[in-house]
């Protein structure tokens, strides 16, 4: 395991640690809303903290981006870590077990170290640029399914910017109507490893934050999927929209998500 990516993972094993401690006394979080939807927990801060404590520990002249604290450290660092400290609070302090620990290494304007750590399950998905995704000890693959009438895909709503859910609606209604089903479990960082691991046939999503994209990015690419924006370039990371999939299975959403209608099934491979 590359000396970054054992770090970042140590600092995801302890913040997951901090994650199941709290899940066994969920009445006594003191929660806040931060804005409509959108709350933070003791929780999220202390984890936060855990992990940029122990990778500023071993790496004092990197930069970081926290979703509770924003930017820290050297702002001029080769390296900056992009970390959510507990993707999926709303889950978490309802008691559903779907929220994860995200932590992405950008290096030269390319996330090229990704952990996505799942305590309630113990999953940890990795990834480095270049030498392939894992779940645990397993080597992930996107899956390989082609026709989009199979799929099963991942989708979350856009509950910072309501002014978009109209639209959305209106291409959820159709790529609905036109897979084997939708979900949308409500952490996006593990909805893109649910990808990786070929869970999902494809996820597509508006408003999302760097650090919800970061390290799954990194997942899909290094499983051999495709991800873009919903414009179909490479900005998911500035725009917060993304599209991503199997490669047979992406162009089809993408086309969707677009407004457009899919290829006619005679030409969907």
């Amino acid at each position: 395991m590359h000396p970054l990516l054992n770090t970042a993972v140590k600092a995801a094993r302890k913040a997951g640690t901090i994650i199941n401690r709290a899940s066994m006394d969920l009445d006594l979080l003191h929660v806040t809303s931060k804005g409509h939807a959108d709350f933070v927990t003791e929780v999220d801060k202390a984890c936060e903290q855990a992990i940029i404590d122990t990778l500023s520990h071993a790496y004092p002249d990197h930069g970081f981006l926290g979703e509770e604290s924003g930017k820290s450290g050297n702002a001029k660092a080769e390296y900056t870590w992009i970390i959510d400290p507990l993707d999926g609070t709303t889950n978490f302090i309802h008691g559903f077990p779907q929220y994860a620990v995200s932590i992405g290494c950008l290096h030269d304007g390319q996330i090229t170290q990704a952990v996505i750590y799942d305590p309630s399950r113990n999953d940890l998905f990795t990834a480095t640029r270049g030498r392939g995704a894992f779940l645990n000890d397993r080597r992930l693959r996107v899956s390989k399914r082609s026709r989009l009438q199979d799929s099963l895909i991942g989708t979350g709503f856009p509950f910072r910017n309501l002014e978009k859910l109209d639209r959305y609606l209106e291409i959820f209604r159709k790529i609905n109507a036109r897979t084997a089903g939708m979900r949308r479990p409500g952490a996006a960082a593990l909805d893109l490893a649910y990808v990786a691991a070929g869970r999902f046939d494809g996820f597509w999503e508006y408003g999302l934050k760097p650090w919800d994209l970061a390290a799954g990015s990194l997942l899909v690419i290094e499983a051999g999927g495709l991800i873009c924006d919903d414009e179909g370039k490479p900005d998911y990371m500035a725009s917060g929209n993304v599209v991503c999939g199997a490669p047979k299975i992406q162009p089809q959403l993408l086309r969707m998500v677009q407004g457009l209608d899919p290829l006619p099934e005679s030409l969907d491979v």
